[in-house]
């Protein structure tokens, strides 16, 4: 399907900040950013105030649009929600996975623990994105599905990859991975994979603020 012209600009401007090109504070000049893409301001404004709606940009009178600052609330806030979201997603998918799906998320997560004798956070925190994506890709919701994407992309931008600061919560997370695909491949319980799903991201917020505020004490409540 072909994208807008705003569509083209809300991807290329969020590739920009997920990949670094535009780091925290770096000011958007919609006229430069309409000329990259041959388009005039008018999409790439749209394209600004839904970046500004996921949390990615700010405006400021006098100022202008710029990228947002990173902040460890924001993270936490990402990692709370992607926790509750996520593991809705993957439990509202698990009766349509198919044994080609759960081969694949197999597949990938073994990649992941392939890539621990030249571990790379930012290599790993994609694989471990694209096996979650499988896990909730085919979630009955699809507007749940969007949410789960937007806090995805909200991440990017906060943090590259936790798992450079937390790297010993990369072997944990995979043999967490195996649990959940076993849980889905077994049939059990759709509120008891949802359990398990949010509990596994919330364990990796939890060895973060661990690591990076060892005089607070943090936990999702119980849902």
């Amino acid at each position: 399907m072909t994208q807008s012209k705003s569509q083209k600009a809300y991807h290329w401007i969020k590739e920009k900040i997920s990949g670094g090109d535009f780091p925290p504070g770096y000011r958007l000049v919609l006229n430069t950013i309409g000329k990259e893409l041959d388009m005039s301001v008018v999409p790439v404004r749209e394209a600004i105030r839904q970046l500004e709606a996921e949390g990615l940009i700010t405006f400021e009178r006098n100022i202008g649009a710029q990228v947002a600052m990173v902040d460890d609330t924001q993270y936490r806030y990402s990692m709370q929600s992607l926790s509750v979201l996520e593991g809705a997603a993957t439990a509202l998918a698990a009766r349509r996975l198919s044994e080609d799906d759960l081969r694949r998320a197999r597949s990938i997560n073994e990649r992941m623990i392939e890539s621990f004798d030249r571990f790379d956070p930012a290599e790993f925190t994609a694989l471990n994105q694209q096996f979650h994506a499988v896990l909730y890709g085919k979630c009955t919701n699809p507007r749940l599905i969007t949410l789960v994407e937007a806090e995805w992309g909200r991440l990017g931008h906060l943090r590259t990859s936790t798992f450079a600061f937390v790297p010993g919560r990369a072997k944990e997370s995979v043999r967490e991975h195996e649990n959940i695909v076993r849980l889905i491949e077994i049939g059990a319980p759709l509120g008891e994979i949802e359990k398990v799903a949010r509990r596994h991201r919330a364990a990796t917020l939890d060895a973060y603020m661990v690591h990076e505020h060892p005089d607070e004490t943090l936990g999702l409540p119980a849902f």
